[in-house]
């Protein structure tokens, strides 16, 4: 929670130019990043799709306070800078978690109702273990350029590059995704891992889309699969992109795939108030 002498959380926020959905969108950043990410296509489209897009910076990172104590901080810490948010928003919004955020949405969400939540390449139900084990044997070299990040901040492009993107990418994109890379936090991590695992009975309260990348290194197009069937729905699985699906060439196919799901649950809603 913010202390008292404390800034408020980074809010990147974009709005329509003409009247906006009633329901708003609010976009939780992955490990190593914050809410810039989500600026750079996707508040932008779901703004002119007509939505109030916002993002946060999770604390310890971006322009949010506690970078000075990041190591300390924990998901049930993730977690409370989501309901902080969410109850500082004038309506309930969506959630779209990638990745780590995709984890802090599903934690949030044992707690709290949601109108529908993304999960996009999202750590799965069962922890970080099997992706770190699958990470660990299939590419060693970015598992330790991780662990750099972890103790340091710093990486090499080609990791950067492999990590993030399975399409091409500028080196000027690159280096500017590389300025504006952090590191995590050990303990949120370790929350992920082992002690923070999750209750999924009480997340299926919510509904959900669960989306992935074929050539994600880091959460696996299987392990996005394993999170859908632990749900009960289908995966949607982009051809050809990597886990950084709102950064990648193709970003507008994800986005796509997002808004068509969230207007056709606005459908659902309208047709059955249309029963009653």
């Amino acid at each position: 929670m913010n202390k008292p002498h404390e800034k408020p959380y980074e809010l990147l926020t974009r709005r329509p130019l003409g009247t906006a959905h009633a329901t708003p969108l609010l976009f939780i950043h992955g490990a190593f990043t914050a809410a810039w990410c989500w600026d750079e296509h996707f508040l932008p489209f779901f703004a002119e799709a007509g939505y109030n897009a916002h993002a946060l910076s999770l604390s310890g990172h971006g322009a949010s306070p506690g970078r000075d104590r990041l190591d300390t901080l924990s998901i049930d810490d993730y977690v409370n800078d989501v309901a902080i948010t969410v109850a500082g928003l004038p309506a309930p919004p969506v959630l779209i978690g990638h990745s780590m955020g995709g984890f802090v949405v599903q934690k949030y969400l044992e707690k709290h109702t949601a109108p529908a939540a993304v999960l996009m390449c999202s750590v799965p139900p069962q922890g970080l273990l099997s992706a770190a084990m699958g990470l660990l044997f299939s590419r060693p070299g970015l598992m330790k350029d991780l662990n750099m990040v972890l103790s340091s901040g710093q990486v090499a492009l080609d990791s950067l590059r492999e990590a993030l993107f399975a399409q091409p990418v500028s080196v000027d994109q690159l280096q500017h995704f590389y300025r504006m890379a952090q590191p995590e936090s050990h303990r949120a991590l370790w929350d992920m891992s082992l002690f923070c695992l999750l209750q999924t009975g009480l997340v299926r309260r919510t509904p959900l889309l669960v989306q992935g990348a074929e050539f994600d290194h880091l959460i696996g197009a299987s392990l996005v699969e394993m999170t859908a069937r632990t749900y009960g729905v289908s995966a949607q699985i982009f051809p050809g992109m990597g886990h950084g699906l709102m950064l990648e060439r193709d970003w507008e196919k994800a986005a796509q795939g997002l808004l068509d799901w969230l207007q056709h649950q606005q459908l659902e809603k309208n047709q059955k108030g249309k029963q009653k």
